[in-house]
């Protein structure tokens, strides 16, 4: 069984190691993106904060956990559909399947 770092597994039990922001600086990031309600301030701050390249890349990274949630397609056929590399799509998996949960419960509310 791959384990992540994320996770300790203790015989046949995983239990999950959740992320815990290690300054005050990360705290305050969170406090942030909890703080915006409205769809248009979220925009507005992922724009202040971050590239256009990177929203993209972000955006992608929740596509592909979306396609690989659903079951119906191989990465390959992932990785042609949001135009990634099979490894960002493996990436993605491994965080889907072994990570702190966050795109399982992102994923849920969309």
């Amino acid at each position: 069984m791959v384990c992540c770092k994320n996770r300790k597994i203790y015989k046949n039990f995983i239990q999950i190691v959740r992320y815990k922001p290690k300054n005050k600086c990360e705290e305050n990031l969170i406090k942030a993106f909890l703080s915006l309600k409205k769809d248009q301030d979220m925009a507005d701050f992922l724009r202040d904060l971050l590239t256009e390249q990177e929203i993209e890349e972000f955006a992608n990274r929740l596509e592909i956990a979306s396609l690989l949630n659903k079951g119906e397609l191989s990465y390959r056929s992932i990785a042609e559909k949001t135009k990634s590399s099979t490894y960002t799509v493996s990436r993605v998996a491994q965080w889907v399947k072994r990570g702190c949960e966050g795109y399982k419960k992102v994923l849920k509310k969309l």
